[in-house]
């Protein structure tokens, strides 16, 4: 069983309203960045509607299993057959009062199946049209398939990443260009674009390519590189580990903490609480890095992980203990900052899941009851969209929507 949530210990400064209420998502993306993206918007108060395809058409588009993407948490649901005319124009009737779409198709499909930023932009010249790829709409990869580990590698991340025992490039330990480079990106942009639509009325095409979020966020090792020709690259520059004060040591018990000892002042008060000021001049000497970190390594040995966390965490070290996913869930500053919050569902119970915790969300929030069945919203967003009774009936009738 997961530890209760913190209920009565977040920030002062939360906010009690939402960001985004009144913003109204259609989102084609079930999975990826674009689902990233829907799930941070939602955070945020923007209603988001999440478009599948017809299960008559043959299986869903990645289905995620209950507990991903904050477990549907405020989205709603609507099925459409994107091959069929009379599906295609109950979109565009969405769309129409809708204030963003974001889908993930690969490019040129949304614009073969008539539902692209041009046809669009004609229906809602104010609409912000996010296009989420791996590589962009253009370009000599823009029709390559690919996942997270592909634009890690192709944005240089990998390359600068220590090596795993074989030398080569690690798996990393969370999917950042699907949530950072991807997920990030469009919410970034999407918010950027509605503030152009609020001040002026014009809509955007975004075009968000995964892999050149990463390299936004690889740009310190890229610029070093192409204003100096200095190539980043495992134990190469300061933030891949090239000195001693910037490198994970283990502990007696076998648990890890992690340095990053930067500042001069953060530096000395480290090698002092270890025992070493011998090396306190010596934090960017290149011939006595081995040194240091052999003396660094012997030091962190003496100790257990939390030992060395309750010594130098709050004196000003720059050190934190490398924590596993269960101790994550566990820790009491998480908790304290209330960063989890509950769900229930009907097959596997209550759970806790990490809450909408991005700077200016709402924190507190009353138990999430997980949707479980294929139920859609589909009869009350077309009655909202304008579509006379009628109509809707012979669209689901025909099965271009569910």
């Amino acid at each position: 069983m997961p530890p209760e949530s913190s209920t009565d210990s977040s920030p002062k400064s939360t906010p009690s309203s939402h960001l985004l209420e009144g913003v109204t998502v259609i989102n084609l993306g079930a999975v990826g960045p674009a689902a990233r993206a829907g799930r941070m918007l939602a955070d945020y108060g923007a209603r988001v509607v999440m478009i599948a395809p017809v299960s008559k058409k043959g299986a869903l588009q990645t289905k995620p299993v209950y507990h991903t993407y904050g477990a549907g948490r405020g989205f709603e649901r609507m099925r459409l057959d994107l091959k069929s005319e009379a599906g295609v124009e109950a979109l565009l009737r969405l769309v129409e009062k809708a204030d963003v779409v974001i889908e993930s198709y690969r490019p040129g499909v949304v614009d073969r199946l008539g539902v692209g930023w041009e046809v669009m932009s004609k229906r809602n010249p104010a609409l912000v049209y996010c296009s989420t790829s791996g590589y962009g709409q253009d370009g000599p990869a823009s029709k390559w398939a690919g996942h997270d580990i592909n634009y890690l590698a192709m944005s240089g991340f990998l390359a600068c990443t220590e090596p795993r025992e074989d030398g080569g490039p690690p798996i990393p330990g969370a999917t950042v260009a699907d949530s950072a480079g991807g997920g990030m990106h469009a919410v970034l942009s999407i918010m950027g674009a509605l503030v152009k639509k609020s001040a002026t009325g014009q809509g955007s095409f975004l075009d968000v390519s995964a892999a050149e979020g990463i390299l936004s966020l690889m740009a310190l090792s890229l610029d070093q590189y192409l204003a100096t020709g200095e190539e980043a690259g495992p134990r190469k520059v300061l933030l891949t580990g090239r000195y001693a004060f910037y490198d994970t040591y283990e502990a007696s018990d076998g648990k890890w903490v992690s340095v990053g000892a930067i500042e001069p002042h953060f530096y000395r008060n480290l090698c002092e609480l270890l025992g070493l000021s011998q090396f306190a001049g010596d934090q960017y000497a290149d011939d006595k890095q081995d040194a240091i970190r052999m003396a660094f390594k012997a030091a962190f040995l003496t100790k257990t992980r939390d030992e060395w966390t309750d010594l130098l965490a709050a004196n000003d070290t720059c050190v934190a203990p490398v924590l596993t996913i269960p101790e994550v869930v566990a820790d009491e500053h998480w908790r304290a900052r209330g960063v989890f919050m509950q769900a229930e569902h009907e097959e596997h119970g209550v759970f806790d899941q990490v809450s909408p915790i991005l700077a200016g969300g709402v924190r507190e929030h009353p138990m999430h009851a997980v949707r479980t069945g294929d139920d859609t919203d589909t009869r009350s967003l077309l009655t909202e969209a304008g579509l006379g009774e009628d109509e809707i009936s012979q669209l689901l009738e025909e099965g271009a929507v569910e």
